[in-house]
């Protein structure tokens, strides 16, 4: 049954603005980006001492909304609301929770669908090239707006588990403990690869118009065919095989023609059209550029391998299904954190969702994060 508008929990989308001209923020490559906004919603109350707070960093194509209604009447909650809330494993009466939207992206932050201040029209592909590293460099000017000085914990899977990271090895005086899920030091060539097909899907569209597309019709074709081919990656060949196998869509017999036979063809059609109504095809394109560059192996030198990390907990889970950031590059993260003389937890959990497990309903995944941050805060 749906709750009660009484039993839902609120939440207001809020937006910080930093960077003004002439002071603003340089990034990885060079280039100087001002003003920047970024969106953000907190749920739950921060204490006296400013000791409970609970960072969430989001994967690729979410955004701040991480749990909650925005009124009693909105039917939609946010992305994680399995996770977070009331008496949840990120239990909103005991953590204060923060949750920003990526630099780069477009639900609310910065990003290439952003009016240039110089132009007055949208950046477009006159927006600068971001990094996990910027992003997190924006959250931590945020952080600093709110005042927050120490992280108790903060959690994410997938990008938001490379910003978990970085944030670990940019800012370890700020962090007590840290939960990356089902993420990686850097991309294999393979995920490079997903995204780069997924990319020129968008850059093939002829209405992509080299990313200058904000006064007319928008890539609409080739954003869909990214997303689908980004869903597959987050997939499973067993869920797949579960949920679809070769079943026929509205139909009992072949078609014979490309309008789409397969259960599975017409998910997938679904899910891209379901992203072209809700996302930018410019953004996706740097979010992903964004993940590809992310390496925190660069050189022969392991950044997770630091001294200044020994202090901080960290639990690391990773899924058995997971072929996108399969479970070998979690239990590389948890070697070069326990070279750092890091407390390290490590669990594989048994899902068949693939990738996008992490995101599923999971009793045991919800027992380890529970318990993880309920021993942080009796710590702290």
């Amino acid at each position: 049954m749906p709750d009660k508008p009484s039993s839902k929990l609120l939440v207001e989308k809020q937006y910080f603005t930093f960077a003004e001209p002439p002071d603003e923020m340089v990034l990885d490559s060079g280039a100087r980006l001002g003003p920047i906004t970024l969106a953000y919603e907190t749920l739950g109350t921060l204490n006296k001492d400013r000791s409970n707070v609970v960072l969430i960093l989001h994967a690729c194509s979410g955004d701040s909304h991480v749990a909650g209604y925005y009124s009693a009447e909105d039917q939609r909650p946010g992305w994680w609301e399995v996770m977070v809330g009331p008496d949840k494993p990120v239990d909103t009466n005991r953590y204060f929770v923060v949750c920003s939207n990526i630099l780069g992206s477009c639900m609310g932050s910065t990003g290439p669908s952003s009016i240039n201040p110089k132009t007055g029209r949208p950046y477009g592909f006159d927006f600068p090239m971001v990094t996990i590293k910027d992003m997190v460099r924006a959250q931590k000017r945020l952080l600093d707006h709110l005042g927050i000085t120490k992280i108790m914990s903060m959690l994410g899977g997938s990008v938001g588990g490379m910003q978990v990271l970085r944030w670990c090895v940019d800012y370890p005086e700020m962090v007590v403990s840290a939960i990356p899920i089902a993420t990686t030091t850097r991309h294999s060539a393979q995920a490079i690869a997903f995204n780069e097909v997924a990319r020129q899907a968008i850059m093939s569209d002829p209405n992509w118009r080299g990313g200058n597309y904000y006064d007319g019709p928008g890539p609409d074709h080739g954003l869909a065919v990214a997303r689908m081919i980004g869903h597959v990656t987050y997939l499973s060949d067993e869920s797949m095989r579960e949920k679809f196998g070769r079943k026929l869509q509205n139909r009992s017999t072949l078609s014979y023609d490309f309008t789409g036979d397969f259960a599975v063809e017409s998910y997938l059609r679904h899910q891209g059209a379901k992203f072209v109504a809700r996302f930018d095809a410019n953004a996706l394109l740097y979010i992903t550029k964004a993940a590809d560059y992310f390496d925190l192996e660069r050189d022969g030198a392991n950044l997770l391998v630091n001294d200044a990390l020994a202090h901080i907990r960290f639990l690391v889970i990773s899924f058995t299904s997971d072929w996108l950031y399969p479970t070998y590059q979690s239990r590389a993260i948890v070697s070069a954190l326990k070279k750092s003389g890091s407390n390290v937890s490590f669990c594989e959990i048994d899902a068949r969702w693939g990738h996008d497990a992490f995101l599923m309903p999971s009793e045991q995944m919800d027992k380890l994060i529970a318990g993880f941050l309920d021993r942080i805060s009796h710590e702290c």
